[in-house]
């Protein structure tokens, strides 16, 4: 077990802490915003739009895991570069608000909270220098957590209401922590899937019991669920040249991509580009996709890729969340299906 939480967490740096940030667009640009980079355990990128990434990206194991909560939240800036201790309530509304639209449901509003608690203690954790920073947030840019000037900011006249809200949600959670086999679990978090969440070994090389596939199908009703973007040949010749160093036959570009293998939740697991095998999670980064569900077509004006989903699709899905909670789940119900196996304390 431990193996495989250190496994993950290599992957996680690797990927640049490509887990992280506000949700919906946590991920916009392959865990972008939010998503892929773990900054702070979500996949998307924005900021009113559901969650992406779904934290920071834990880094290496340097202790065993603590079976303790913590008052204060190591963060760092990462436009500032700046090291600060946040206290726990804050860290949490801030970043609730990061990931959610503060209109959204209660209950899902708790489970972010209790997935965002949960995901920095394993980042605590599973960091190379305790002493250090435990996640990246981006503040400034709304991204994985938001300080209170900036939610001034962004809401603007709300901001009495809206904190009012979402602090006294927090309140009713605050001390909650999901676990598993005895430490906090890597309770990773997205914006929205194709219909099923996606295995973390298929994403991040390492399987965790927690974090398996499990139905999703209310994502299909997300905003944007089935996206389509047209690049231009040149386009995604510049990109395959600069982010896997391949050479395309300018002559042939019908014959750059191949059919590819999908994984059982119906990403893409590798497909043939240029005579290579390519991941799909690498494809994804490399032309700035939004999901590892993807499928490409050449057509005469270019490259035509539809994706579905929004995120690396490892863990809860944000929209999924809101989903559950207006059919009444509760958070625990909620988190309990798209973390399975794990025990809430608290």
């Amino acid at each position: 077990m431990k193996k495989a939480f250190l496994l993950l967490c290599a992957a996680l740096l690797a990927l640049g802490c490509v887990l992280p940030s506000a949700g919906y667009a946590l991920a916009r640009a392959a865990l972008g915003k939010a998503e892929e980079a773990p900054a702070v355990g979500s996949d998307a990128e924005g900021q009113a739009e559901p969650g992406g990434l779904g934290g920071l990206a834990p880094q290496q194991n340097a202790a065993a895991p603590a079976d303790a909560d913590a008052e204060v939240f190591r963060v760092e800036d990462s436009g500032t570069g700046q090291l600060t201790e946040v206290p726990r309530r804050e860290y949490l509304i801030g970043a609730v608000a990061a990931e959610m639209p503060i209109t959204w449901p209660d209950e899902a509003l708790k489970a972010q909270a209790i997935a965002a608690h949960s995901y920095v203690l394993y980042c605590r954790d599973h960091c190379a220098d305790p002493s250090g920073a435990w996640l990246t947030a981006d503040p400034a840019r709304r991204q994985g957590y938001l300080t209170d000037a900036v939610l001034r900011s962004y809401w603007g006249t709300a901001y009495e209401a809206n904190y009012a809200r979402l602090s006294a949600l927090v309140d009713e959670v605050l001390t909650k922590v999901l676990y598993y086999d005895g430490a906090p679990a890597g309770t990773s978090y997205f914006a929205i899937s194709n219909g099923r969440t996606e295995a973390s070994e298929n994403v991040w090389g390492a399987a965790l019991p927690y974090l398996t596939a499990v139905d999703s199908s209310a994502d299909s009703s997300a905003e944007n669920y089935e996206y389509t973007v047209v690049y231009s040949v040149e386009q995604v010749r510049q990109l395959l040249t600069d982010g896997l160093g391949l050479a395309p036959d300018v002559s042939a570009p019908e014959r750059w991509f191949g059919a590819p293998e999908m994984t059982p939740s119906g990403y893409v697991a590798r497909l043939p580009v240029c005579g290579q095998s390519v991941a799909g999670t690498t494809l994804r980064r490399v032309l700035g996709l939004r999901s590892a569900c993807f499928s490409i077509s050449y057509q005469a004006d270019g490259f035509h890729i539809v994706t579905r989903g929004y995120g690396h699709g490892v863990g809860l899905s944000q929209w999924g969340a809101k989903a559950l909670a207006e059919q009444g789940q509760s958070f625990a119900q909620i988190l309990a299906h798209y973390f399975p196996g794990t025990e809430l304390r608290g």
